[in-house]
């Protein structure tokens, strides 16, 4: 009897201690998922910079490219709203949010204005020279890429559209392409 109240205890004794290894290891995987959420990896974080620029410069030539062979006069459609109904489409149909905001406080449309601290925050600093603005955060345990480039008139096309343009200096940006892409 003594014996089988040794095992018993000794047997408590080894649960316990696997329990409480299972536990510090339970623990530990936790805590190393826990850095690994709060900090991306560098080099996962260069390459959405990577795509960011490269989305970019995707978008702007193809908005120059549209305003310069289809925006003849005010009543053709303007590339700025294409640009909209684009980034809302694939918004709408992927994991990145892109959207075309106003920088000069008189936006075409009242919805396409900086939302949140990030945007505002980065209009201030892209309209005093900064040539991209981005911010790496954690959304439901996923690491994102926020992003804000510049948009300038680049033509004298835009002040069809947007006659308030027409005192805007070279350069200066009226708006921004404010991405968030995921970090993988």
């Amino acid at each position: 009897m003594k014996h089988h109240a040794l095992v018993i205890g000794f047997v408590g004794i080894v649960v316990a201690l696997i329990t409480t290894v299972q536990s510090v290891n339970l623990s530990y995987a936790n805590a190393e998922e826990r850095v690994a959420k709060a900090s991306p990896n560098k080099a996962a974080v260069e390459r959405s910079r990577r795509t960011v620029q490269m989305l970019d410069n995707i978008f702007k030539q193809t908005i120059v490219m549209v305003t310069d062979k289809y925006v003849n006069d005010d009543d053709d459609f303007a590339a700025g709203s294409a640009a909209v109904l684009l980034f809302k489409k694939i918004s709408d149909d992927s994991d990145k949010t892109i959207r075309l905001i106003d920088a000069t406080g008189d936006p075409y449309e009242s919805e396409n204005v900086a939302k949140d601290a990030f945007e505002k925050e980065g209009i201030k600093k892209l309209k005093a020279g900064a040539k991209t603005v981005d911010e790496v955060v954690t959304r439901d345990g996923k690491h994102y890429l926020r992003a804000l480039t510049p948009v300038p008139v680049v033509m004298q096309k835009c002040v069809m559209c947007h006659a308030h343009y027409e005192d805007v200096k070279a350069g200066e940006p009226i708006g921004a392409i404010s991405y968030t892409v995921p970090i993988d």
